[in-house]
């Protein structure tokens, strides 16, 4: 088998296997040695701001000259994009050799115990395949990424981190974790473990009830990150200086390459993260941490007045309409967006046309059969806004188009991080064409 084969074979577990108890995958860990336990792993849940979190620990850690994995989800590009080793993407050569390694398992538990064993899901063998890469790399330190939820997630089989990590929580997959911020907020809160300290985003009090709940329950000390915590000291097109104090540490000043104000949130969590590991990390290795980090498809430059933002629900919403609210007083704003269908586009759509004056709105389709169709978000924009709405279901054609309304102004997509992707590949074929 070659990678391109073993990708199809990943992409279509979804179709013949369901999500599976965690006992499952600690089978599949148990037959490989338990890898995981010689690893120093921090584990990071939430809604929003989950993957910034990672990475920014990830930058850290390899700034400090730590061997360190990270484990993210989903990818824009590249399936090889949710494993990174010191910050860079693993080779197709090491993803096949991990898929036929864990393969070769799977099979083996499939025969010798076809009662109480199934075959992992998608989440699953990509989690089973990046314990394998770290542990095959020698990653000292592994950063794990949840990918639903946090208490019946594939990576909560992972039984002592270093520090457990949950970030700010909106209403998201009601229909698995719970319709309340607090429901979902305890599913959340599944992934800390007994004597495991856990920092979190503290700004709303029911989601802290039930963090503060769970961390009782399992004797967790538990760091409360919230907005008053910290005070911006300069915010330009390209990054934001703030000073922090948490009232945990000494207060400390930070600079962040981003123009999304939402960040400050995510990396006062990761920072605060970074010292309760106690490893001996260094001021320096913090500040130069920070400021190399790099996330794509969040409040991404891709092109001059172009940016990509990964908002895909209602609080990520939010937060890119209070960071092109500060564009808009400067230059006229575009907008590309699409959706998927599980999210409140509706809600999406009134939030950003109630709190923005756009100039133009390009409307378009992801290719899946989560699509909402183009035509029905534009007749959603058209109820909110009177500015010009084209629905244009093919996304180069869209993206062509919003290029030619942005002008000399600013051009955001945003709504999904399909699109993100979908664009980064796209820009990505015509600069190698």
């Amino acid at each position: 088998m070659n990678y391109r084969e073993a990708e199809a074979y990943i992409n279509d577990t979804p179709r013949f296997t369901k999500k599976n108890t965690l006992e499952n995958t600690r089978k599949v860990l148990s037959a490989m040695g338990h890898p995981e336990r010689r690893m120093k792993l921090i584990h990071v849940a939430g809604s929003n701001g989950k993957g910034s979190v990672c990475a920014y620990l990830s930058s850290i850690l390899t700034t400090a000259g730590k061997q360190t994995g990270l484990f993210i989800s989903p990818h824009l590009v590249d399936i090889n994009e949710r494993f990174q080793l010191n910050q860079q993407m693993v080779s197709n050569e090491l993803f096949l050799e991990a898929f036929e390694a864990v393969m070769n398992l799977v099979r083996r538990l499939l025969r010798e115990h076809p009662d109480d064993f199934a075959h992992p899901t998608f989440f699953e063998l990509l989690f089973l395949m990046g314990i394998y890469i770290f542990d095959r790399s020698g990653m000292e330190y592994v950063v794990l990424e949840t990918g639903l939820g946090g208490r019946f997630d594939a990576t909560n089989v992972i039984e002592k981190p270093l520090v457990s990590v949950i970030t700010s929580i909106s209403l998201e997959h009601t229909e698995y974790l719970g319709d309340t911020y607090e429901k979902i907020a305890g599913e959340k809160a599944g992934i800390i473990k007994e004597g495991c300290p856990v920092v979190y985003d503290g700004t709303r009090p029911d989601v802290e009830s039930a963090i503060l709940k769970k961390a009782d329950e399992m004797h967790a000390k538990a760091y409360a990150i919230r907005p008053d915590m910290y005070k911006i000291l300069m915010n330009t097109q390209k990054t934001i200086d703030f000073s922090m104090d948490t009232g945990y540490y000494l207060p400390m000043d930070v600079s962040i390459s981003s123009v999304a104000e939402y960040q400050i949130m995510n990396a006062m969590e990761a920072v605060t993260a970074a010292r309760v590991l106690d490893i001996g990390l260094t001021e320096e290795d913090i500040h130069k941490g920070m400021e190399r980090m790099h996330w794509e498809g969040r409040m991404e430059t891709i092109l001059p007045g172009v940016i990509l933002d990964g908002a895909h629900n209602d609080s990520g919403v939010e937060e890119f309409v209070k960071t092109a609210r500060r564009f808009q007083k400067d230059t006229k704003v575009t907008l590309l967006f699409s959706c998927v269908k599980e999210k409140d586009y509706e809600g999406m759509i009134r939030t950003i046309c109630e709190n923005l004056d756009l100039s133009c709105v390009v409307v378009t389709e992801i290719e899946s059969d989560r699509l909402v169709p183009a035509d029905e978000l534009a007749f959603l924009f058209r109820k909110y806004t009177k500015q010009k709405v084209t629905a244009i279901a093919s996304i180069p054609e869209a993206f062509d188009e919003a290029l030619r309304e942005k002008g000399d102004g600013i051009l955001f997509c945003v709504g999904s991080l399909y699109l993100a992707g979908s664009i980064k590949s796209m820009i990505r074929s015509r600069e190698y064409a």
